[in-house]
């Protein structure tokens, strides 16, 4: 290069420079953020609605390897991408850009062009003439819209969940509100639809917990009355007559741990582990054999001591329903009850035999006794005047004393356990009664 040639190269490097800035500048300028999202602005391609304490961020996206636009939330410190709710998750933006706002009618609605006439997803609530509306994006994740007179909340996205549990979230009915808050899975890694999987709760008899796919149990949770776990994780459990819901807490200023209902069919709880930048996985179920469903069938209980062990057992005055597949360790078929063709239970000595730590049968079609009058012998006498009765257990309830639940219906997926664990008392035959007194008493030859 020539003395003459230097300045003149010179010169050009620098607009180049000047060019590249002013470009990203431009950029940066067209993609604004803010906190709150008032009846004058707009959230478009590009825009985010950030939480106060810069933790979550509300935006357009696009999952995976799709090109689809959808509307969500996600962790805005860490690097890797992570949505926590989405609102137009069954109806995507194809080939356009969206835009959000709230209309003169209160609602957070979200079109695909700004024309608006192709009404993609709305909050669809009701406020009151000459109110208007706010949305804000807390530090816990949760969308609301808020009246800006009374500052009441009439619509949060807590209330509507997808895929993920965050701290501070009810999972469970309202039953004043009509809402039932339930997870469903994402149909893959690069469409958040609505999946097969769910997980919510079943009121029926005792409620629980269940993960489904599609209407067939996969695992469930022990029932209530469950037990408040402390820690760094806490759950709140609530069963009164307007709420039944679970809520997780964590300590302040610790939200990064979400509980998840995955694609492939698993509910995980993950946590983000800054040493190495990624999710680290705090727990997931179903992992053992046991954790199924109904895995030994009716009238047994499930076991893992080892890997290698079968598992499934047959309750106290039961036997394999199908000795063949029972002796190939497959339990699935249950047990039925022995001398079924020869002796009753029903007003002929019957009684009762004790299983001790095991977490309680599928409680759907139990009953709770009175329970006001619900003593250990009341219980009993209860179940045994009601043929229909196969089991019950006196239950200690919060609060409240004992609690007495009868089950009328085949007892399933029985599972033994030394933490949620109770005492399960199964209705047996006159002559199982019999010989389990003998043999208690030492009496072997029999």
């Amino acid at each position: 290069m020539s003395k003459s040639q230097g300045p003149v190269c010179l010169i050009m490097e620098a607009e180049k420079l000047f060019l590249l800035f002013s470009l990203i500048m431009l950029q940066f300028l067209s993609c604004t953020s803010q906190e709150s999202l008032k009846t004058n602005q707009t959230i478009k391609e590009g825009d985010l609605l950030i939480s106060k304490g810069n933790i979550f961020a509300l935006g357009f996206f696009s999952p995976g390897s799709s090109t689809n636009r959808y509307l969500g939330i996600w962790y805005h410190k860490i690097p890797e991408q992570t949505v926590v709710w989405v609102a137009n998750r069954n109806d995507p933006i194809i080939g356009s850009s969206g835009f959000l706002f709230i209309n003169q009618f209160g609602n957070l609605v979200l079109y695909r062009k700004d024309d608006q006439k192709l009404l993609v997803w709305s909050t669809n609530v009701s406020v009151e003439e000459n109110d208007t509306c706010e949305a804000q994006l807390l530090d816990s994740g949760n969308l609301i819209l808020v009246r800006k007179r009374s500052r009441k909340i009439v619509w949060q996205s807590f209330d509507y969940p997808t895929n993920i549990q965050l701290p501070g979230m009810k999972l469970g009915l309202d039953r004043k509100l009509g809402t039932d808050r339930f997870l469903t899975s994402w149909r893959s890694a690069d469409d958040p639809g609505i999946g097969d999987f769910s997980i919510r709760i079943n009121p029926n008899g005792s409620p629980q917990f269940f993960l489904y796919n599609g209407t067939k149990p996969i695992t469930r949770a022990p029932p209530w009355p469950w037990r408040s776990q402390m820690g760094t994780f806490k759950s709140v459990f609530v069963n009164d007559p307007d709420e039944i819901y679970c809520q997780s807490t964590v300590p302040d200023g610790y939200y990064l741990v979400r509980l998840i209902v995955d694609h492939s069919g698993l509910l995980k709880m993950l946590t983000w582990r800054e040493s190495d930048g990624r999710w680290k996985e705090y727990w997931k179920s179903p992992q053992l054999q046991c954790d199924y469903y109904g895995y030994c069938g009716a009238y047994s209980t499930c076991e893992l001591a080892n890997y290698n062990a079968f598992g499934c057992a047959c309750l106290p005055g039961f036997e394999p329903k199908n000795p063949m597949e029972w002796s190939l360790r497959d339990g699935s078929g249950g047990c039925v009850r022995k001398r079924l063709q020869t002796s009753s239970v029903c007003d002929h000595g019957e009684g009762f035999v004790k299983v001790e730590n095991v977490i309680l049968p599928d409680t759907s079609a139990a009953a709770w006794v009175d329970m006001s009058k619900s003593r250990a012998e009341y219980c009993e006498l209860e179940c045994k005047r009601n043929c229909s009765c196969s089991a019950y257990a006196v239950i200690v309830i919060p609060g409240k004393g004992d609690g007495c639940l009868n089950w009328h219906k085949e007892l399933v997926d029985i599972k033994y356990d030394r933490i949620e664990s109770h005492d399960l008392y199964v209705r047996v035959d006159a002559y199982e009664l019999g010989t389990l007194f003998l043999l208690r008493n030492n009496f072997k030859g029999l």
